[in-house]
């Protein structure tokens, strides 16, 4: 069968390298076509469009780029019409995604949403495009079983595919810090996110903090596919190291780690790394977020589990004193430690173990079939 996909981020790239991997062990004809990054190209298929070319974020960053971003629309409509998928599996990303949602289900395609939308968290009228334009929706959280249901939607709960994305056994620390020229001293990493323009905002606030703490070393986990100079002009006076693609084996060697909102703050726990989030935006995007955001949390350990479990450090909060008082208890205070430990082993259990991929392309392939 013939599979489109459409991943416009890092963790969308890495669920549907896992979801074709597993798609190709169920159908041994498929055929990919994508928009998605080097993890998809992997698996084979066509990468018509790397995710780099449409990671857009925030209400200014969009609007700046608006021509681009319309033109990248228009091209992937085309290019679905004349690969006439047998369906089209779309990888959260929902501003990009409803778009060609809509047109793909108007062109009588089957369209498949894997990762909901984060709608529950703001925009949640798009669950009337959801349920109009999206033919299967796959789920990863279990609240959001609790959200679909309000409005009638039957949903498919298949896991998370972070379970199946992360290896918990960790390498010889001595020859990871020998990989990345990194001294003995032990490690805090830094996730300042994936985007320029939340590196740009964060970035800096981290390294002040670096500063505060000289017994130990401070380690920056990045994309390659993000251009080096947008830390250079950063680091150049500090003595801070970057690795590139290999964040999780990083997180295994940390004491623990500073990290934007998104998906990395689930990895850090699912790794079992005390954590703290921080987050700040552009002046504008934050207010716009504060008027639409539905949700209590801005990290999804805290959603998961419905309560404080990490600290979140948010735009005018995060202040080097602020994140320094924090970071001193996850590294000092063995008490407070261990209950955020605790509860991370309580959102591992909730999350289920591994197969959400597996899962997925099974109902994916059995469906069409």
């Amino acid at each position: 069968m013939k599979y489109y996909l459409i991943a416009g981020e890092a963790s969308g790239d890495l669920h549907a390298s896992n979801l074709m991997k597993e798609l190709k062990k169920e159908d041994k004809n498929a055929q990919f076509r994508y928009l998605g990054g080097d993890l998809m190209q992997k698996h084979g298929g066509k990468l018509v469009k790397h995710f780099k070319e449409t990671a857009y974020m925030g209400f200014i960053d969009v609007i700046l780029h608006l021509p681009a971003i319309l033109k990248n629309i228009k091209f992937i409509k085309k290019d679905i019409a004349e690969y006439n998928p047998n369906v089209l599996i779309l990888v959260d990303y929902p501003g990009f995604n409803l778009r060609i949602a809509e047109f793909a289900h108007n062109e009588g395609f089957k369209v498949y949403y894997y990762i909901s939308p984060k709608i529950w968290a703001w925009k949640q009228s798009r669950v009337h495009k959801i349920k109009k334009y999206i033919d299967k929706l796959f789920i990863i959280f279990p609240f959001e079983k609790v959200f679909y249901k309000k409005f009638d939607y039957q949903v498919e709960y298949v896991g998370n595919p972070i379970m199946d994305a992360i290896d918990i056994s960790k390498s010889d620390i001595f020859e990871f810090k020998k990989k990345y020229n990194l001294n003995e001293k032990k490690i805090i990493a830094l996730l300042p996110g994936s985007r320029k323009q939340e590196i740009k905002h964060n970035f800096p606030i981290m390294l002040k903090i670096a500063e505060k703490f000289p017994d130990y070393q401070f380690v920056v986990a990045q994309s390659s596919v993000l251009d080096k100079k947008i830390f250079a002009e950063h680091i150049s006076t500090q003595d801070i190291k970057l690795v590139y693609d290999n964040t999780y084996e990083l997180l295994k060697h940390s004491e623990a780690a500073l990290v934007t909102s998104g998906t990395a703050t689930l990895e850090t726990a699912i790794l079992n790394i005390p954590e703290l989030v921080c987050y700040k935006g552009d002046y504008i995007s934050y207010k716009v977020a504060k008027k639409i955001v539905k949700v209590e949390f801005i990290s999804l350990v805290n959603l998961v589990m419905q309560k404080e479990v990490i600290k979140e450090f948010v735009q005018y909060e995060m202040t080097v004193e602020n994140i320094s008082n924090e970071l001193n208890l996850l590294l000092k205070d063995k008490k407070y430690k261990a209950n955020m430990l605790n509860n991370f082993e309580l959102m591992r259990k909730k999350l289920g173990g591994k197969g959400a991929s597996k899962r997925t392309a099974k109902i994916i392939f059995e469906s069409l079939r």
